[in-house]
């Protein structure tokens, strides 16, 4: 799986304007099987998105098509992330060795 996060470079009124483009876009990728969680970074300084493993050019494209990065408000960290422990109502998430 994968960790990915944001950190917006704009203020938060441009941010926004965005959001609502922002969450139809996480909306389809929920859709597509894509997504595991995301939400907002407290204090609000970006977001953080959980992604499904997948080939990491897919999440490139994924993450491409997201209105922040299209509008060039947020700047995005990944980290590839192999879970191997987890409390049991997260236990579908482990990955095997």
């Amino acid at each position: 799986m994968y960790v990915v996060s944001l950190s917006y470079t704009a203020p938060l009124n441009r941010i926004d304007e965005l959001v609502p483009a922002h969450i139809a876009w996480l909306q389809a990728a929920y859709r597509d099987g894509l997504l595991l969680a995301s939400g907002r970074k407290l204090p609000r300084t970006g977001g953080v998105i959980l992604a499904r493993r997948m080939p990491r050019e897919q999440l490139d494209a994924l993450l491409a098509q997201d209105p922040f990065r299209q509008a060039g408000v947020a700047e995005y960290s990944i980290t590839e992330f192999a879970p191997s422990m987890s409390a049991p109502e997260l236990a579908q998430l482990l990955e095997p060795n």
